[in-house]
């Protein structure tokens, strides 16, 4: 008796000595990682920005943007449309769903880590016919009670789980990283319309201005008429320009309310009940943007970081796709009580099974090749995609930085046009009255104030869309340290189980990173 307890003690010591070895060459072989090196691209950058020209303002180089940049500007009332889009705008709050969306996969991806358990109960009582055909000469009644524990677990020895992980984690910083980009083209449209508005009122007030002007004109030419110091000719003249012009008037009224309606839209008003009282002139303030250093834009742009985060993924999917030449392990229990009646609590009614499972493709008709060479092509994509992404960004800024200076410079040129169209405007018109010039020098000098004011207004409105647009190119006081690290993509506790009732608030989530 002692020698076969002793013997049976030496084969399950050995036993377990076997499970412990292959439990550590499964973690020693976990740390196989079939992906690639990956280090993003890095590219050879100028070392100042070259459409600075002599018309950008000196800055001390330490000044950055701030994610509020549109209070450079100094106008309350884009303060406060841009922050009821911010806390309003559907398509921004769907973004930041996306990326609730991502950071749920995460959870999903990284649950395949670790063992799944389970339970099953189940009871029957079942009762046969007495007169079935070929029933089994026993009892017509039974009734069954089972409760069992059910566990699964698939080692990560060539780490694809991980880099699924890894890929999931990565597609919710880029998701991030859409977000930013996605807030930032927000902003960007609304003051870019915001100053389209405000030049349709300058506009407005111009031709306001103008038609009363053109009216009074009228009158001393149907005056002088009367009197026999002008021609019908002349009159036409005035009552064409004057019909031109509050023509014109109403075009721009049209316009500016259909612009109203869009920035109803982005602020999630209704088009019917919004409105922006209008002004009478183009006063906002034309901020100097610090530029910063160009090697610092690859840190700035969310599309950038988007692309690049793009591209990791990708590569890790390399990892996936390498994993799947290799065999793949899964070990499985599944333990319990069986019996036809309630008295379960019986080793005689106990029951189990565990085993393990090894699976590996002989062929497959080049399948997994085919999987292969697709993820290395999608990899090379994610590549040449960021580095258009790069150029972009780059031409993005020297485009923004040509269309500000050359506009200021544009501006100052067009207001000594119109002091000079204004001059001469008045100076025909007295000479007309005093019968000394004809009106059609009048005519004349009234269609280049009114062309050279409209002008300077439009690139007045101009030059501020161009700040904007650079301020967006230049990345808007986003940095990439605003992005969530790969960790804090996971949104809860493997045993977390609070909070299942209500959903997540995903703007919070993405204002806390």
């Amino acid at each position: 008796m002692k020698q076969t307890l002793s013997r049976f003690g030496t084969v399950r010591a050995r036993r377990l000595t076997a499970r412990a070895g292959l439990l550590l060459s499964l973690t020693v072989l976990s740390a196989c990682d079939l992906a690639p090196h990956y280090d993003p691209p890095h590219y050879v950058v100028p070392a100042s920005w070259h459409g600075q020209g002599p018309f950008k303002d000196a800055v001390p180089s330490t000044v950055a943007l701030k994610p509020d940049w549109w209070t450079l500007f100094a106008d309350t009332t884009l303060n406060g449309l841009e922050q009821e889009a911010l806390a309003n705008n559907a398509d921004l709050q769907a973004a930041a769903e996306r990326f609730s969306q991502s950071r749920a996969i995460v959870m999903e991806a990284r649950s395949d880590l670790l063992p799944h358990l389970g339970m099953a109960f189940g009871a029957s009582d079942n009762k046969s016919s007495a007169d079935r055909l070929f029933r089994y000469k026993g009892p017509i009644t039974a009734t069954d009670e089972s409760y069992s524990g059910l566990a699964s677990w698939e080692p990560d020895i060539w780490s694809a789980i991980r880099n699924k992980v890894r890929v999931q984690k990565y597609y919710a910083q880029e998701q991030a990283a859409e977000y930013a980009a996605a807030r930032l083209s927000l902003q960007a449209e609304l003051a870019t319309d915001y100053f389209t508005l405000r030049g349709l009122d300058a506009e407005r007030a111009i031709y306001t201005q103008s038609i009363a002007y053109y009216q009074q004109a009228l009158h001393v030419t149907q005056t002088r008429l009367d009197n026999q110091d002008a021609t019908g000719i002349d009159v036409a003249r005035a009552q064409n320009q004057l019909y031109m012009t509050q023509a014109h008037l109403l075009d721009v009224q049209a316009q500016r309310e259909v612009l109203e309606h869009g920035i109803a839209v982005l602020v999630n008003e209704q088009p019917s009940t919004f409105h922006i009282a209008p002004v009478d002139t183009l006063t906002n303030v034309e901020p100097i943007v610090p530029t910063g250093l160009p090697s610092d834009l690859l840190e700035r742009r969310p599309d950038i970081a988007a692309s690049e985060r793009s591209m990791a993924e990708a590569n890790r999917a390399i990892g996936i796709a390498r994993a799947a030449f290799y065999p793949h392990v899964f070990f499985s229990a599944n333990g319990g009580f069986d019996s036809n009646g309630f008295n379960l609590a019986n080793l005689a009614n106990s029951m189990w099974t565990y085993g393990a499972s090894v699976s590996m493709p002989v062929f497959e008709g080049g399948l997994r090749r085919a999987q292969l060479q697709h993820s290395w092509s999608v990899y090379r994509e994610t590549l040449d995609h960021y580095r258009m992404t790069v150029l972009t960004a780059f031409g993005d800024v020297e485009n923004g930085l040509s269309l500000t200076n050359r506009l200021r410079a544009e501006t100052e040129r067009l207001g000594q046009a119109v002091q000079t169209a204004e001059k001469a405007q008045t100076l025909t018109m007295t000479l007309y009255k005093g019968g000394a010039d004809s009106y059609l020098d009048a005519l004349i000098a009234q269609v280049n104030t009114l062309d050279a004011r409209i002008d300077r207004v439009q690139v007045q409105a101009r030059a501020l869309q161009s700040t904007v647009g650079l301020i967006r190119a230049l990345g808007g006081g986003w940095r990439q340290s605003d992005l969530p690290t790969p960790d804090d993509t996971m949104s809860f506790g493997v045993m977390q189980y609070s909070g299942l009732q209500t959903p997540a608030d995903s703007m919070k989530q993405l204002n806390k990173q």
